[in-house]
């Protein structure tokens, strides 16, 4: 492999060390963007004397209201935020197809990046608004699935590196999404909302810097590799199992992620109108800007990560680390006791305002929540499925997030006509029923997922 003949850097493939950059700058331009793009649309964007002076927007609110009836600025963000997010998650099904047929990780990932980079720049010129966030789905959907599965090429079968090497890599993912609201959540409401666009760009554009540099430290594709050993004969029945198991595991992971991916919709209106962010330290006093909020789950993912593995290294000597399945289980529950936090914010602050430390709360139990899930899968999705369909199957994984971002979408549309307790509440239970049912397919996929 590439990455032998490469060396190893702190035990384990110099590849990874590249692979961790590029998804950290790719990260940073995703969620500074994300971190504006609610702010945007409601304050500015979406505004009747500007909306129609974006390309697209008059169709686009028809289709809209044709699905969902008459939408305010609120409503109709929402929408557009959930449906945004929701394709950037479905489209890797197409780059995992892609590169698994035609181009291969590699080429997938640079043409992903570039067109990644260009959609961020577009975002600086109102008019092309909803085309930049076209140009930004198709890009995240030939990169996303690509670059995770290179970091599972990186390792032989059986490897026991491999799920701590996604866990680092994870805090790559999240590193970026710590600094990208300080930076471009900070310029965006300071300086200009084009000023935050810019800076995802430039980010976009180191990250694809990076990968081309890092090109020798990186594994075969996995394309090139069943076309040199004659890999190529029909799925066999394992084979199907395996891609059958993860199928079904992914119908309420969807629901996880539309509980979730409150986050970036109705948290940041939760913390911009419901909450009093207002801060006394011995050096510094004042309000928390909204968009700085967004750093605080991925700030807690690097900064808990190490005490998960922590404990997971103990059970494990114990015999007592939960399967991978069981530990998505409990990521769900975590998004529950999350939400009644807020719940709890909601009722007792009335018609006034809560404190930021009730968000500070909620961060930290969905980010050990999302710790539990996330990465977890991700390996899972790497060692259980065939070499030569993993990039497919992993933007199939990916897809759990198209669902769950769209159903995130119509969620926070409630937002405004729902009492907050009420709407933190439901919440909290669709997150726990999932929860509930991935806890039944523990015992039925152990023999498929062997894990």
């Amino acid at each position: 492999m590439a990455s032998s003949q490469q060396g190893e850097l702190f035990g384990h493939p110099r590849g990874l060390t590249y692979l961790f950059t590029t998804e950290m700058w790719e990260r940073f331009s995703y969620y500074g963007m994300r971190a504006l793009l609610v702010l945007y649309m409601v304050k500015y964007a979406f505004q009747p004397e500007r909306a129609q002076e974006i390309i697209g927007f008059a169709t686009l609110k028809a289709g809209l209201e044709a699905l969902f009836g008459p939408l305010g600025v609120q409503p109709l963000s929402s929408q557009v935020y959930g449906l945004y997010t929701g394709l950037v998650y479905f489209t890797p099904i197409l780059g995992g197809i892609l590169a698994d047929r035609w181009l291969g990780q590699r080429r997938t990932v640079v043409v992903g990046a570039a067109l990644m980079a260009l959609g961020h720049f577009m975002m600086a010129f109102e008019p092309l608004f909803l085309l930049a966030l076209t140009v930004l789905i198709l890009g995240n959907g030939a990169f996303k699935p690509n670059i995770s599965t290179q970091v599972g090429s990186l390792y032989a079968p059986g490897d026991p590196r491999r799920d701590r090497a996604f866990s680092i890599f994870y805090v790559g993912i999240n590193l970026g999404a710590f600094f990208s609201p300080l930076v471009c959540g900070t310029l965006g409401e300071v300086y200009g909302w084009h000023y935050g666009f810019g800076a995802a760009g430039v980010g976009m554009t180191i990250g694809l810097i990076v990968y081309l540099y890092a090109a020798r430290t990186l594994p075969p594709d996995e394309r090139s590799r069943a076309l040199a050993t004659g890999d190529t004969k029909p799925f066999g029945r394992d084979e199907w199992r395996a891609m059958g198991a993860i199928v079904l595991l992914a119908l309420p992971v969807t629901f996880f992620w539309a509980t979730y991916e409150q986050q970036g919709n109705t948290l940041a209106l939760w913390a911009d109108a419901n909450t009093d962010r207002t801060i006394n330290l011995l050096i510094w006093s004042g309000q928390i800007p909204v968009t700085w909020f967004q750093a605080f789950n991925p700030f807690m993912i690097f900064a808990f990560t190490p005490f998960v593995l922590m404990l997971w290294r103990a059970q494990a000597a114990r015999g007592t680390e939960p399967t991978s399945v069981a530990k998505m289980a409990y990521g769900c529950f975590g998004v529950t006791l999350a939400n009644l936090v807020m719940f709890a914010a909601a009722a007792m602050a009335g018609d006034g305002k809560a404190s930021w430390l009730w968000l500070l709360a909620y961060f930290v139990i969905i980010t050990i929540g999302e710790l539990y899930l996330s990465p977890t899968s991700l390996s899972l999705v790497t060692k259980v499925a065939p070499a030569r369909a993993v990039s497919m199957m992993m933007g199939v994984w990916l897809a759990t997030s198209f669902t769950g971002n769209f159903a995130a979408g119509y969620l926070g549309s409630f937002c405004s006509s729902m009492a907050k307790d009420s709407f933190f509440l439901m919440i909290a239970i669709i997150a726990g029923i999932a929860g509930l049912v991935i806890l039944m397919f523990v015992r039925p996929l152990r023999p498929v997922l062997k894990s």
